[in-house]
């Protein structure tokens, strides 16, 4: 079945200028992956005729559909209308229908029509008009040569409800598209390139209608595998058993299947098997404890943190020794292990975990320079520490540091399985 591809254009200086974010494109292709539609392309282009004309010739060489959103607004700087009215060699017609919805949204609202907004309620005579029902401006539905091109408003609410209402489901009828369905495996610990290489043979076995995407993200690499095919039941079989030959392959770097960040499948396992979990955090200053907390219910497995910023309070509140500080310094192996250890008891948790180390700007040395980070892991067994390196900006050290813990605590508890 031949693939059925949708180009989407905004239009807006504000855009341009990074006044807003384009939201409105992610989520469009999204919507539109669910019903067998592929996104070829997105282009933003200025308020400006020739650019919007330009766009558009570009587009319908590329794409059978071709989505637009923003410039239907009452003012001067609107162009979309006109541009389109030219485009398709047409006039501007008054649309009874969104006459009536403009003059009952003003009157809802206690205020008379205004001249600009019934201006709105002219159309293209050569269009369909796209109800809004929740602004001023209509949409507009256009064929031409098989394609579909469709204008909408750049509010947010406003064009998903028309998508959603009308748009999405009018262009399912309108084309026979196949079936689109992505598979997202998170993998964490593991670099994209050696990840590559591991899965290079496999990658080169996948089906001619499965492909597979790396999405590298801070501290991992998100899998996407996407199957493209005209039975739904059959391609969920076929990715399902491509899925299981990943987890046979990079067991111990698999933390979870969907949109699952680390901590929230950390939480799901400590919640499995029991366990709670403390942390003493000098360098991330309170980021780690916050990254557990973010997972609703993590109340079941997470007690509490000491913020051991500074060194008085790590022997004052956490009991580290003031000798191993004197002798080692507080970005030390030997600090840390004490710091995981003593937070554990303290607060009675099964485990306890615990950062230091220098996040930067400024404080590093010789010896210790900027990014140089200790991470500790402490339970009934034993405690162990690792040394990070990072040299990256504040943040970002602060950042990965977390994440490290993280993993840290998921091998730990004997999740990976060796290979």
């Amino acid at each position: 079945m031949k693939a059925v591809h949708a180009e989407i254009i905004t239009i807006g200086d504000e855009i341009l200028y990074g006044q807003i974010v384009d939201t409105n494109s992610a989520w469009m292709g999204t919507e539109l992956a669910k019903i067998g539609i592929r996104v070829k392309q997105i282009t933003s282009v200025s308020d400006e005729a020739d650019h919007i004309v330009e766009a558009l010739d570009n587009a319908k060489t590329r794409a059978d559909i071709i989505l637009m959103t923003g410039g239907l607004g009452p003012t001067k700087d609107d162009l979309t209308k006109d541009v389109l009215t030219d485009y398709f060699h047409t006039e501007l017609k008054l649309d009874a229908q969104s006459l009536a919805d403009v003059t009952a949204l003003f009157a809802s609202r206690g205020f008379a029509l205004t001249e600009l907004n019934r201006q709105q309620a002219f159309l293209p005579a050569s269009c369909k008009p796209v109800r809004n029902v929740l602004g001023t401006a209509p949409g507009m539905w256009f064929e031409e040569a098989g394609k579909v091109y469709v204008s909408m408003p750049g509010v947010p609410f406003e064009m998903k409800r028309m998508m959603t209402d009308i748009v999405l489901p009018q262009l399912k009828a309108f084309f026979k598209t196949p079936h689109i369905i992505h598979k997202v495996i998170q993998t964490v610990g593991i670099a994209e390139s050696m990840l590559a290489e591991r899965l290079d043979e496999w990658e080169i076995k996948l089906p001619p209608h499965i492909k597979l995407a790396y999405l590298p993200h801070l501290g991992g690499v998100r899998l996407r595998l996407t199957g493209i095919a005209e039975h739904a039941e059959q391609l969920e079989k076929e990715l399902e058993t491509e899925v299981a030959k990943l987890d046979a392959l990079i067991p111990r770097y698999i933390f979870a299947h969907g949109e699952v960040p680390l901590e929230e499948a950390l939480g799901k396992l400590l919640k499995e098997r029991g366990l709670t979990i403390s942390t003493a955090e000098s360098c991330t200053g309170g980021y780690l404890a916050h990254r557990l907390t973010s997972v609703p219910g993590s109340s079941a497995y997470f007690m509490g943190s000491v913020v051991a910023y500074d060194n008085s309070v790590k022997t004052n509140v956490l009991g580290v020794k003031p000798e191993t500080l004197q002798e080692h310094g507080a970005v030390s192996e030997a600090t840390v292990l004490e710091m995981a250890q003593n937070v554990r008891q303290k607060l009675g948790t099964d485990i306890g975990v615990a950062t230091s180390g220098i996040a930067g700007p400024d404080g590093g040395t010789p010896e210790k320079p900027v990014g140089t980070i200790w991470i500790a892991y402490a339970d009934q067994h034993g405690t162990k520490a690792k040394l990070l390196q990072y040299n990256k900006n504040r943040q970002l050290n602060i950042e990965y540091t977390a994440l490290a813990v993280l993993n840290l605590v998921r091998q730990s508890l004997n999740i990976a399985v060796d290979e």
